[in-house]
């Protein structure tokens, strides 16, 4: 599937819930579904920084796509980096780098989380789109 396609099933799965309670519990339930982080990458250099509570990720590239794990310590922020990795992980780096992130808007997810949370899920984009660059500028 492509990122877009990714987002829209989201987006759709999403619009299923009538009030945010509902969402919030998709979103942690999202979160016990996530591809865990080995122990030996839960270090300082795979946090993301600008999160309130403790994100880590990992990255690495399989073939020509980029693969995704992550954990947090929080279950509410481990469903929003779940949603991000599942959008953009087994891509193509150049796919990832040019991907926009309106399917946030489209859910709603920003409007509901506190301003801490919603410049962490900021730095968790930044973070999965430096690895794609990353990945990118070593590959060409």
């Amino acid at each position: 599937m492509t990122i877009r396609e990714i987002q829209d099933e989201i987006v759709d799965e999403f619009s299923m819930f009538d009030d945010w309670m509902q969402r919030y519990e998709y979103i942690i339930e999202l979160g016990k579904s996530l591809p865990l982080i080995d122990e030996q990458y839960k270090t300082e250099d795979n946090i993301i920084k600008g999160c309130q509570s403790k994100v880590w990720v990992h990255a690495e590239q399989q073939g020509d796509k980029v693969v995704f794990t992550a954990d947090s310590d929080a279950i509410l922020t481990k469903g929003i980096i779940a949603i991000l990795i599942r959008v953009f992980s087994n891509q193509k780096a150049s796919d990832i780098l040019d991907a926009n992130t309106d399917f946030i808007d489209e859910i709603g997810l920003k409007e509901h989380l506190s301003p801490t949370r919603a410049n962490g899920l900021v730095s968790m984009i930044k973070k999965l789109k430096m690895y794609a660059l990353a990945f990118k500028a070593k590959s060409e």
